[in-house]
């Protein structure tokens, strides 16, 4: 078992990207859930609003796929999750899984979140710390606080590492200023 890089509370995983080192890539995947209550579903796990969330509706493990089009590089998995809001809904034990389909996915960390309060940030990577490249993520949660039956998530962010340019190497452009005019480059 490992433990997650755990952001202060309120933290938000969009510093990652203003960096220049990585960019979300959550829109390119197809996302579906084990179950979820009418009005609680992917569109409220991926609508960037730490007020909404996902809530299960159905038997333990309750689980997040996401399905890409084709092999893609991922670096981090962030997950917003808040025990004070949440309380018995709030996961416990989550497993990620990796894999090309539903059929070989292969558990490649397994955590324990103690009363977790903003994002959690989850490195996905192989034995020689390099990002894992992947069709399919899948997050199961295995238990929740105080033996909750469903479950909440807040939000879910997928990370990728950009890659230098073929055309040379240009200095990252990393203030607000450069990256209004970054597609012009």
């Amino acid at each position: 078992m490992t433990t997650p890089n755990k952001t202060p509370p309120g933290a938000d995983p969009k510093q990652l990207e203003r960096t220049g080192t990585v960019r979300e890539i959550g829109s390119q995947a197809v996302w579906s859930l084990s179950s979820c209550k009418p009005g609680f579903g992917v569109d409220q796990l991926r609508d960037d609003n730490l007020e909404t969330y996902w809530q299960s509706d159905g038997s333990q493990p309750h689980l997040v796929n996401i399905q890409f089009r084709r092999k893609t590089t991922v670096k981090t998995l962030c997950i917003y999750a808040d025990y004070k809001s949440d309380e018995s809904y709030t996961p416990s034990k989550i497993s990620v899984r990796v894999g090309n389909n539903f059929h070989n996915l292969q558990e490649i960390r397994q955590l324990e979140l103690v009363e977790p309060s903003g994002w959690i940030h989850v490195p996905l990577t192989d034995t020689h710390k390099k990002p894992i490249r992947t069709f399919m993520i899948q997050i199961a949660v295995l238990a929740n606080h105080q033996n909750g039956r469903d479950t909440h998530m807040r939000q879910i962010k997928v990370y990728t590492p950009v890659e230098e340019s073929s055309i040379g190497k240009f200095p990252r452009c990393t203030t607000i200023d450069f990256m209004m005019y970054r597609s012009i480059r």
